[in-house]
């Protein structure tokens, strides 16, 4: 039985609630397609199955070498980009943001992220701050060919092998990439280095239930057995469910494409919890890579309120009408701050004395929710009773799901991302990549 629900009762002040119905059969007949893998892209559909095909040998493997890295690491270097480390980031810094927070008393290991850009100040404040310190580092790349996860493991692997050799770098370094080929795998085998696969089967931004989520999530202390829970009850709900009735993927699904049909061209996810932030991120890229394509889509993008509010709250409420909200609302935080008295008074803030600071956050989010939909922004929630593995895992599968289905609607392959290779080409060019010559000669001409 699933926790997540979806709601939408706040659209009966539009006129879009009327076409609900009609649009909820072309959803389902374009999930049934989808569950079918029948349609694009249908040699990347291993995600559906995943919850419930990783067995239990991996699950143990990935566990015991989670134990090892923690056992002999101050600091865990995780590199990759894209759906490579956002969505284990997303999950760390939801349930244990403390794991990402070198500040933190007493934690061990910190997890810091590299290879994820291309920044020379980002990554040497990451290089000081392992320089006197155990380190160990999960490399995550399908090929090992990918820039800017290819750089900083070099960088990283340089630093280890300096530190430890070349053998005892080699016993802090796992590998997650493709079973049998690529560069990564090449260098891996050469080194006896740890490896993990990623499934051919399953695309970088629907990889998290893989080990590319799942191991550093364990090294967080996390327990993914509960998280894979989640999303295999999601899973079921999904696919055994032909006819769908009242299915929150269904009806979101139907909802943002109603309203994308009627001009709402922009999706912005919201969280009241700031350490929801890269889950916003994980989400932004699965259906901004999804769906973005053949001039379609949905534009998906994100905010933290109430810190937005002060900010993008004044165009949400009264700029162009081509957006709309969708929540996610986490009904029963688990921590406690409660405000104190002041018999001065001075700010005039002793009507929330003795209050939760949870509950004012709640008030914040509903009167917001009802100044947007009254300046025509429609708003729907994706609510959960806590945020806890569990409940993680049912959002991730409710979004996966729902991104291959909306994708399906607009027409478009949600599975592949061919415009992401424009900006590689010219990159390579300007670099002077061998085989990229001409190229090179080309754009250099249109910089003069």
């Amino acid at each position: 039985m699933i926790k997540l629900k979806f709601e939408y009762s706040y659209l009966k002040d539009f006129e879009h609630l009327a076409d609900i119905g009609v649009i909820e059969e072309e959803v389902i007949s374009k999930a049934n397609e989808l569950l079918a893998r029948n349609g694009l892209g249908n040699n990347y559909l291993g995600w559906i199955d995943l919850p419930e095909n990783i067995s239990d040998e991996l699950i143990n493997d990935i566990e015991q070498t989670a134990e090892k890295i923690r056992k002999q690491s101050d600091v865990v270097v995780v590199i990759g980009i894209g759906g490579s480390y956002v969505g284990a980031r997303a999950i760390i810094e939801a349930l244990k943001p403390e794991y990402s927070m070198p500040f933190y008393k007493g934690n061990k290991p910190v997890i810091l992220y590299a290879g994820n850009n291309l920044s020379s100040g980002y990554h040497k404040h990451i290089i000081d701050y392992v320089s006197d310190k155990d380190f160990s580092v999960i490399v995550i790349s399908k090929s090992g060919t990918t820039t800017e996860p290819a750089i900083a493991f070099r960088i990283f692997r340089d630093i280890l092998e300096k530190k430890y050799g070349t053998d005892g770098a080699s016993d802090r370094i796992v590998a997650i990439t493709d079973k049998s080929k690529g560069a990564l795998k090449t260098f891996c085998n050469k080194r006896n280095i740890k490896t993990f696969v990623i499934p051919d089967d399953v695309g970088g931004r629907y990889s998290v239930l893989t080990p590319v989520g799942l191991l550093p999530v364990a090294i967080a202390e996390l327990d993914i057995r509960k998280l894979l829970h989640g999303a295999k009850q999601m899973q079921k709900t999904c696919t055994n469910n032909a006819d769908f009735v009242n299915h929150p993927v269904i009806e979101y699904v139907a909802v943002r494409n109603i309203l994308y049909r009627l001009g709402k061209q922009i999706e912005i996810l919201v969280s009241y919890n700031p350490e929801m932030r890269y889950f916003v991120e994980w989400w932004k890229q699965l259906f901004g890579e999804s769906e973005g394509k053949q001039g379609e889509g949905i534009y998906p993008a994100g905010v933290d309120f109430t810190t937005d509010l002060h900010s993008l709250g004044q165009y949400i409420q009264d700029g162009q009408r081509i957006i709309f909200e969708t929540i996610i609302d986490v009904e029963n935080p688990k921590s406690k701050v409660y405000i104190p008295s002041d018999e001065d008074n001075l700010d005039n803030m002793d009507f929330v004395s003795g209050k939760n600071l949870n509950d004012i956050n709640k008030m914040a989010m509903l009167g917001s929710l009802y100044a947007h939909i009254d300046g025509d922004v429609p708003v729907v929630r994706v609510v959960l009773p806590e945020l806890n593995e569990e409940t993680m895992g049912e959002l991730i599968y409710f979004f996966e799901f729902a991104c291959g289905v909306s994708g399906y609607v607009l027409g478009v392959n949600p599975f592949d991302q061919p415009g992401v290779e424009a900006y590689k080409r010219n990159m390579y060019a300007l670099l002077d990549k061998p085989g990229y010559e001409e190229e090179g000669i080309r754009l250099r001409s249109r910089m003069e």
